[in-house]
């Protein structure tokens, strides 16, 4: 697993990262580097009295922290992530509602971002289009060959991941990865 990536083993934190906005801001921080509230806030739609109060929260929980050196003067705030993934196993919080509330909230996400990629594709450029994909299957594993499929899978994305500060003159665009794999019935 990514050196880079925070396990989370607090209920407290799990609190912190299980608000839709809160999540939001995360995503815009690792995507688009360090920003100030007046930023997040034009990125979301937000007044910034409120990124102000979310982006104190996940201070609280260690899940951004204050960039100072960026700051132009003492009035300006700049905040960044310290890791770039986040991480938690439900095994950490059996019986936790916080660590249930947080993995529907992902799960909600997921299917949310995919429904809005389907109902713009028509109209999304046909490079964009071409390159997507799906990708579903059964398969008959053990718990240690589905940890070893998710170390994988993570290290995979990992390597996608890093690439975000290339200089070659490619332009990139936000993608938004995700797998799941879990114990079912068909």
């Amino acid at each position: 697993m990514n050196d880079d990536v925070r396990q989370i083993r607090e209920s407290h934190v799990l609190a912190a990262m299980s608000h839709p906005l809160r999540v939001r801001l995360l995503d815009l921080l690792k995507l688009d580097g360090p920003a100030t509230a007046s930023t997040l806030a034009e990125r979301t739609a937000s007044a910034v009295g409120n990124i102000s109060h979310h982006l104190k929260v996940l201070s609280a929980a260690g899940l951004v922290e204050e960039a100072p050196e960026l700051a132009r003067d003492r009035r300006e705030r700049w905040w960044r992530r310290p890791s770039r993934g986040l991480s938690w196993s439900t095994s950490d919080f059996v019986g936790d509602p916080v660590a249930d509330a947080a993995e529907v909230l992902a799960l909600d996400r997921q299917a949310a971002l995919s429904r809005q990629w389907l109902s713009e594709l028509e109209t999304a450029p046909v490079v964009w289009r071409d390159a997507w994909f799906t990708n579903e299957t059964w398969a008959r594993l053990s718990p240690g060959e589905l940890a070893e499929l998710s170390s994988r899978v993570t290290a995979l994305f990992g390597e996608y991941t890093d690439r975000a500060g290339l200089d070659d003159g490619v332009e990139r665009e936000p993608v938004f990865l995700f797998a799941r794999g879990f114990r079912a019935e068909p």
